[in-house]
């Protein structure tokens, strides 16, 4: 598992998107998790909405052909971990891309833009500061405060070398590509 992390509009979900596409591309089976905050995807009047409030189901799997989606209240209102939930529902992953969850002890790659906000996630003091493996950012400056990989926001290659990391560093990948 490897978290992209960034504050609001830095560019978290392009980077996720491109480093999942080229992952694909280089025959990795990839899920995601996302991080999200006062969702709500079932609506009132739908089937599955009447097996959870009316019926009182705690969880409701919907199944299709090609596709499913589970929805459902956590118990005591905690929310899981993104290793719990990836254990849970994505076990047959080669990797796990985790948008957010800043917070978690996985291996985090931080995207920063300077336009977008003034002080990176990444705290040389914070617990969590020996879980970065790389930086991406526009912001020169933001290379020389961080004791990780920092990558060039604008690089066309950027999705490349992001899965050569992630490869490496992540999923234990020893050759050069």
């Amino acid at each position: 598992m490897v978290c992209i992390v960034g504050k609001k509009k830095s560019g978290k979900t392009t980077t996720v998107l491109k480093l999942v596409a080229e992952l694909r591309q280089r025959g990795h089976r990839v899920m995601t998790i996302k991080h999200g905050h006062h969702f709500d995807l079932d609506r009132q009047g739908t089937d599955s909405f009447r097996h959870r409030v009316d019926g009182g189901a705690e969880r409701v799997v919907l199944a299709g052909p090609g596709q499913f989606a589970v929805l459902g209240t956590w118990p005591r209102g905690e929310e899981e971990s993104p290793a719990e939930l990836a254990a849970r529902y994505l076990a047959d992953a080669d990797i796990v891309v985790v948008e957010g969850f800043k917070g978690e002890r996985l291996p985090k790659i931080e995207i920063f833009r300077r336009a977008a906000h003034d002080a990176p996630v990444w705290d040389p003091d914070d617990p969590t500061a020996d879980d970065y493996i790389a930086g991406i950012s526009d912001d020169p400056g933001y290379a020389r405060r961080t004791p990780f990989t920092t990558l060039d926001a604008d690089d066309p290659g950027l999705a490349a070398t992001l899965a050569d990391l992630v490869e490496t560093r992540v999923m234990g990948r020893v050759e050069a590509p």
